[in-house]
């Protein structure tokens, strides 16, 4: 049993030389060993991988291929049982790949699972990207176990147990191989973001479990490769959220759900213009645009019906959230799922 630890670097030497002698000095056990996937970096983060950490494999890509293309051409080319997805602004902690490993060996019923995730600048709380596991609402909004969109709460300790959920965070997350090539590797089309998201809604599709393993801690800096303020972020969540939901929803309820989930982009796209930030509205305009252009290239669902749906949360998150009268967390809907 192999474990590659795989690291997608674009430009991000500075994060390399903070975080990845920590990873090589606690990643040990089930066989695992460390590559660093270069995505065409011209910082002089190759360089400086080979004159300081010669004993961690690098790949070399010609150019940027964004988060989807450059894992995928990585993983074609490593062999191992279990790949783990972690982003070079990860700090590990002692024995953190212990208990993930561990369960997966564990439940061969689970395919992707996750660590809880802290954030560094706030050491005690969540981590936007993860926290304690990805959920998801009926019309695609992403939310998790301890941040309930931008409520973080901090980690007292409250979810420390396993949980089943619906997605695992790109940041640090654990597949086994064997599915991620059936399934095709990541969704080249998404280039960067909510593509973790549509893994392991394909994944559960199949009838495999996502799940967040607490027992794991890792720390994430988050927005190393475009900041949360970046309208092109944004575009890439708008245009991939409605390319998610047309890939993974069935037919019955898939166009009913896109309108809605449309007229809410459409409703804040609005906010964005009346409140003067137009190349955020234009962001969500051109993701629409280039959302109904990509549509014709991906394949829908092809199950009548919706199915594995642990994890799903059958209201609208957005509108619980605005609606609630007091911070909302993550107490006071887990009962509604």
């Amino acid at each position: 049993m192999d474990t590659a630890v795989v690291i997608l670097n674009w430009n991000g030497l500075e994060m390399l030389r903070t975080y990845l002698p920590p990873l090589v000095e606690r990643t040990t056990g089930f066989g695992a060993f460390i590559v660093v996937a270069d995505n065409g970096s011209t910082d002089g983060s190759v360089a400086w991988l080979q004159e300081n950490w010669p004993s961690v494999r690098t790949l070399r890509f010609d150019r940027n291929y964004g988060f989807t293309g450059g894992y995928n051409r990585a993983l074609r080319e490593i062999d191992a049982d279990y790949y783990v997805l972690i982003n070079s602004d990860v700090e590990v902690t002692d024995g953190w790949l212990t208990p993930l490993i561990g369960f997966m060996e564990d439940h061969p019923e689970v395919g992707v699972c996750q660590p809880k995730v802290r954030s560094v600048a706030d050491r005690d709380a969540f981590e936007y990207a993860g926290a304690a596991g990805g959920f998801i609402d009926r019309y695609g909004y992403p939310f998790c176990r301890g941040r309930i969109l931008s409520n973080l709460e901090k980690d007292t300790g409250q979810y420390d147990s396993a949980e089943e959920c619906f997605w695992a965070t790109g940041a640090c997350m654990v597949v086994r191989s064997a599915l991620y090539h059936h399934l095709g590797g990541l969704d080249e089309d998404f280039f960067a973001h909510m593509e973790e998201i549509d893994f392991c809604w394909r994944a559960k599709l199949l009838g495999y479990q996502v799940w967040c393993v607490p027992a794991s801690t890792v720390f994430h800096v988050g927005g190393g490769t475009l900041p949360n303020n970046s309208p092109r972020k944004l575009y890439f969540n708008y245009r991939n959220n409605l390319l998610m939901l047309y890939k993974n929803l069935p037919d019955s309820i898939r166009w009913q759900r896109i309108f809605v989930r449309m007229c809410l982009d459409g409703a804040s796209a609005a906010v964005y213009l009346l409140t003067g930030r137009w190349s955020y509205c234009k962001a969500v305009w051109k993701a629409h645009r280039d959302y109904r252009r990509m549509r014709r290239d991906e394949d829908p669902s092809p199950f009548a019906e919706e199915r594995n749906n642990i994890g799903y949360y059958p209201r609208s998150i957005v509108l619980r959230f605005f609606l609630s009268r007091k911070k909302l967390v993550w107490s006071d809907i887990e009962q509604e799922l």
